[in-house]
């Protein structure tokens, strides 16, 4: 007996709905909800399966050193993978349209030429004169290097099987269709389909696979979350296109630490590392103006020193403004309060506009006490005194709080040159040269600006 079913899919989120409506019930986003081509299924009665005990793996018989990594020759980008991809992996770079992907993997098989096997990259946007004309700029003399322009994913699997290269390219994931699915390529089904037919051709052929895919405005990859849940590795290429810097910042890894990032700068000849991230960052930081305070995170095993600007002007508005740029906007409002109860800084009538200098995305708590005192340096018209690092997270009840790693910071630092360093109430094992402060209440402090 055959059975016609219809069925309405979400191409956000992948959720589906036995009828139309005009916003998707699971996500709230408008206008996502499509039919999808009525299926005939036939109902078959389900039997047993006897259970094949040859499938069965004993781990005392598998060897670590089949574990292999490559490096990629980009100090940077194999920190991100944990010291080099995994042999049979499959890797999502994820990011803005025009922010560097195509260059990025460029310059990846670029380092890679000189080995004996084959590279390819796979391309479904641009075509081979276009790839060519990137590659004079990055001055990169293909040897090994193999070009297929092909949107087919079963066509690209059987190049993968038959060339069994050291390194596969697939540039981009939202270009790439199957013929097992019907509908148009980028669709949520489609990406889905494409991606598991890459993960098993990479597994079975022990190949890396490095796919590219553009992000939406709320910086998630465009097509079906679970596409990240499918790959090894997820990398973000994030930064402003108009500035040189991008950041490479790891969300998912399978083989090695996650929230690791790694620092690029554009140039004319492609992406080139920088070894000092720091420095670079701070190089031009005007910490002597009311406002601007320094400070240190954590990004996986790294400590990085960044500058926060604050401003605070008076409203013009019925309300107070509340603006930032890499900071959680939350988390700026909750400090806002803190400041007003506990310390007694009338903030009602004032805008607040925070920036995360370089950028850098920060979400470690380690900076709130450095946004406090960037609020309270730019409402009073004093300046934080120069070669002062502010490090510790705020309470609600105005207590500065313990971090992590905190040593780590202060190494940091010292090493930078920096004279006084301001942290939470903890204890410290070892010694340093640099003066160290230790301040218990946000309110004490407020009083020595």
């Amino acid at each position: 007996m055959n059975k016609t079913k219809t069925i309405f899919t979400c191409t956000k989120c992948d959720a589906q709905s036995p009828k139309w409506s005009g916003r998707c019930l699971s996500c709230g986003a408008w206008g996502t909800v499509e039919e999808a081509i009525g299926q005939s299924e036939k109902v078959k009665v389900r039997k047993v399966i006897a259970f094949d005990d040859k499938k069965l793996v004993d781990f005392n018989q598998i060897s670590s050193e089949n574990f292999q990594r490559t490096k990629l020759g980009l100090n940077e980008v194999d920190q991100i993978f944990g010291g080099g991809i995994v042999q049979g992996s499959i890797t999502l770079i994820g990011g803005e349209p025009g922010i560097g992907k195509s260059t990025l993997v460029l310059q990846i098989l670029k380092q890679l030429e000189g080995s004996e096997k084959t590279l390819l990259y796979i391309s479904g946007e641009e075509s081979a004169q276009q790839i060519k004309l990137r590659m004079d700029r990055l001055k990169y003399t293909a040897n090994s290097l193999k070009f297929l322009s092909e949107t087919n994913v079963e066509q690209i699997c059987a190049a993968i099987r038959d060339l069994k290269p050291k390194i596969a390219i697939i540039d981009s994931i939202q270009t790439i269709y199957s013929n097992d699915v019907e509908s148009e390529a980028g669709n949520v089904a489609q990406i889905r389909a494409c991606t598991v037919k890459l993960l098993e051709v990479a597994k079975t052929t022990n190949t890396p696979v490095i796919i590219t895919g553009h992000v939406t405005k709320d910086g998630s990859v465009a097509g079906p979350k679970t596409l990240e849940h499918l790959v090894d590795v997820v990398i973000y290429l994030e930064g402003d296109k108009f500035h040189g810097y991008r950041i490479l910042r790891t969300s998912k890894n399978r083989f090695g630490s996650t929230n690791e990032i790694g620092v690029l700068e554009m140039t004319a000849e492609g992406l080139i590392e920088v070894k000092d991230p720091t420095k670079a960052f701070l190089s031009s930081s005007s910490q002597n103006i009311p406002g601007s305070v320094i400070s240190c995170f954590m990004e996986g095993t790294r400590a990085f020193l960044v500058e926060v600007q604050a401003l605070v002007t008076t409203t013009v508005f019925g309300f107070p403004q509340r603006k930032t740029s890499g900071y959680d906007l939350n988390r700026l409002q909750m400090i806002a309060a803190v400041l007003f109860k506990r310390a007694g800084l009338n903030l009602t009538n004032q805008d607040i506009h925070l920036n995360i200098v370089g950028g850098f995305r920060v979400t470690e708590p380690a900076i709130d006490l450095a946004v406090a005192m960037a609020i309270i340096s730019a409402l009073k018209n004093l300046s934080i005194p120069k070669n002062t690092i502010v490090i510790g997270e705020l309470g609600l009840g105005g207590e500065i709080r313990t971090v992590s790693n905190i040593e780590k910071r202060i190494m940091e630092a010292e090493k930078l040159g920096f004279d006084k360093i301001i942290v939470p109430n903890v204890q410290i094992n070892k010694n340093f040269k640099i003066q160290i402060q230790k301040a218990k209440n946000i309110v004490e402090l407020s009083k020595l600006t």
